[in-house]
């Protein structure tokens, strides 16, 4: 599809929607797909597309996994054509050696793709998302961390952030050499700026990593990577940054332009949550929820990840929930209530005396969890409902027979309401947010609820 400006697979659904979501504001119609699409399926459905994305869920997977996951779906949207194939990553670089390992997907990606250099853009200012001299930083309210010190990251589940210089991190994952345009060069003109590229290639880095600190490096790194495109396919492990840096090179190029504002959507009478996070900023979330009118119902995670168990806890979860909403009421089914939610270590007891993985917590939760906001969706016909959770999201949709997904408005930068499109015809359009743990403002819920930007 030579229309194409760029295809793109989120190592999770959150950061999907997030890079969707920075296309759309800048002027490049996207569609989102839990499976690649045929470009016949494309043309057919979708003929205003520009950028086409997979959301996916190696972020929660191991290196052997994500070998049986990448290969294909690499090769599928590779096949559509575009200058531009971006793996996305999340900006808090979440990963490991052993769980979601960027290094481990950016070798899938170099044997597909065979790029002479791997640019690398983590930072993503409008998310409050900075790297400056190859460290990492994120904010909590206004307060600025840098990543191994930051609150949430440092203790996160899966894959806690000990190391805030991400060339280090990253070389516990990769053997490739990597490089640094940090934001000194950023200050070069732009011809000097693309020698300084080019000499860091010549002196055999293999991946680049681009400083990010405000909008004169998106700028800046935009017009640098796209001036890259050539005969091969630009490949880049890149966080949601790059498609701000993107939007910003086409709008100043023609090549897009700026649309005007989404409207609203308006509100409804009622709303599902389901939330998988145990991020403090949705604890946040949960406590305003809980202060305004919705219904709390939390859920028995270790008795979720039990398969003994499961079915009992959700059906009974599942009647609770049905209860409050026949009342004209809106709830919020929760596993945790922040990162100290004494569930979390009464689940990881769980696992470890059933002797299961650890690591599968956010599959097996977040299946769970699907499973109940699809019944729950079913039954009652309410059309709007979020996920949260970064690791669960993308299970729990899973569970929904969505196959599209396209943006319908913005309400917190990262987390949009978005119109999905399902083979179950009892989910014809339903409109649905999926929310990483720290984003949006404590009455996120309550924006969603509203259909509008908190």
């Amino acid at each position: 599809m030579s229309d194409l400006l760029l295809t793109y697979y989120g190592d999770d659904f959150t950061g999907s929607t997030d890079v969707m979501e920075a296309l759309v504001l800048g002027g490049v119609p996207t569609v989102l797909f839990l499976e690649p699409p045929s470009a016949d399926f494309v043309r057919q459905h979708f003929p205003a597309a520009r950028a086409l994305g997979v959301a996916g869920v190696s972020r929660s997977l191991s290196p052997a996994q994500m070998n049986t996951e990448l290969p294909p779906i690499f090769r599928a949207l590779q096949a559509l054509g575009a200058p531009l194939f971006h793996y996305k990553i999340c900006s808090t670089f979440d990963s490991s050696p052993e769980i979601g390992s960027i290094g481990h997907a950016i070798e899938i990606g170099w044997r597909i793709f065979q790029p002479q250099v791997v640019p690398m853009m983590v930072g993503a200012p409008p998310l409050r998302r900075y790297l400056v001299f190859g460290n990492l930083f994120a904010s909590v309210g206004d307060v600025m961390f840098r990543l191994d010190r930051h609150p949430t990251m440092r203790q996160h589940p899966s894959t806690p952030m000990d190391e805030g210089d991400l060339r280090l991190h990253l070389a516990r994952q990769t053997e490739r050499k990597i490089g640094l345009i940090d934001v000194l060069h950023l200050t070069q003109p732009e011809a000097q700026l693309a020698r300084q590229y080019e000499a860091l290639m010549a002196d055999g880095c293999q991946i680049i990593l681009l400083d990010t600190l405000d909008q004169t490096h998106v700028e800046a790194i935009g017009r640098l990577i796209w001036s890259q495109r050539g005969a091969k396919t630009i490949f880049s492990a890149s966080s949601s940054g790059l498609e701000y840096a993107l939007t910003a090179c086409w709008q100043q190029t023609g090549v897009a332009h700026k649309p005007p504002p989404l409207p609203p959507a308006g509100a409804v009478e009622q709303l599902i949550v389901v939330s998988g996070s145990a991020a403090p900023g949705t604890a946040a979330q949960i406590e305003w929820a809980l202060a305004h009118g919705f219904v709390g119902i939390q859920l028995d995670a270790s008795q979720l990840v039990d398969p003994s168990q499961a079915d009992a806890a959700r059906e009974m979860s599942i009647a609770q929930a049905l209860a409050h909403l026949g009342e004209g009421r809106s709830v919020l089914l929760y596993s945790a209530c922040g990162p100290d939610d004494p569930s979390i270590s009464r689940t990881r007891q769980r696992l470890n005396a059933l002797g299961l993985e650890p690591g599968s917590i956010g599959k097996r939760l977040g299946t769970q969890q699907g499973l109940i906001v699809r019944e729950l969706l079913e039954r009652t016909g309410i059309k709007r409902a979020v996920v949260t959770g970064g690791d669960t999201c993308g299970h729990a949709v899973r569970q929904l027979g969505i196959y599209a997904l396209e943006i319908v408005t913005p309400v917190a930068p990262g987390a949009p309401l978005c119109q999905a499109h399902s083979s179950n015809p009892l989910l014809t359009n339903l409109e649905i947010a999926l929310k990483a743990g720290q984003v949006g403002k404590p009455d996120y819920f309550g924006s969603i609820l509203r259909g509008s930007s908190g």
